[in-house]
């Protein structure tokens, strides 16, 4: 059946996103963050997403999160794990200037590992630190890591002792969430893993949806709003 006018409307905005113009062009500004025709490419089928868009996607998901109903959510953005993991405490300390961590229900860490996409995610309400990757593998130091750096966080700006025993680490195993089954589509499992988890949603989507996923974060990005 012929689509709805509406979604006509958005489906030829989304292939004039791929195909016209130039790279360089800005289809997208908000949060600080400008996304390019050559950055919204990267959402073309079996391509890999790129920091923008990774950073871009979590900044939305953010400024849901201040909505009635939800959770309210902070997110990281994609340079913070490597300078941490390379670094310390120290290193990233001023990336939470003005921002108590502690006082939001989830925060989302989306990690970057070489060539492949993962994410992590404090609950604070539960005390649970989660390791999401659509590939199965385990990220337990990651969670270690990112433990440590929350009891040096709440020691030095809450002046409060974590109490370590308290939380649980668990990498998510491959029965318990979805997996990718190609090479390139681990950055929209991690946006969609935040988006479901930022909504207290059960992670309920497969490898099927990522085409359709894909084409929606094109025209949520380039309207700076979430369907």
């Amino acid at each position: 059946s012929p689509l709805p006018p509406s979604l006509q409307a958005m489906e030829s905005e989304i292939s004039a996103a791929f195909e016209s113009g130039e790279p360089e062009d800005i289809l997208s500004s908000a949060f600080k963050l400008t996304v390019t025709r050559e950055d919204i490419c990267t959402l073309q089928p079996l391509r890999w997403l790129n920091d923008r868009i990774m950073n871009f996607y979590m900044s939305l998901l953010v400024e849901r999160s201040k909505k009635e109903g939800y959770p309210a959510v902070y997110a990281f953005n994609t340079f913070f794990y490597p300078k941490l993991s390379s670094a310390s405490h120290r290193a990233v300390r001023r990336w939470t200037k003005g921002v108590d961590i502690f006082e939001h229900d989830v925060i989302l860490v989306p990690i970057h590992l070489r060539i492949h996409w993962t994410l992590l995610v404090i609950d604070v309400r539960e005390k649970t630190i989660k390791y999401f990757d659509s590939l199965g593998q385990k990220g337990d130091h990651i969670c270690k890591t990112v433990l440590k750096y929350l009891q040096e966080e709440s020691k030095e700006k809450r002046k409060i002792e974590l109490t370590v025993s308290e939380w649980t680490l668990h990498s998510m195993g491959t029965e318990e969430i979805p997996q990718q089954n190609n090479g390139s589509d681990c950055g929209v499992f991690v946006c969609k893993f935040a988006d479901f988890i930022s909504r207290d949603k059960p992670i309920i989507f497969t490898q099927e949806h990522m085409p359709y996923f894909r084409r929606k974060m094109v025209w949520e990005i380039i309207h700076q709003q979430l369907l």
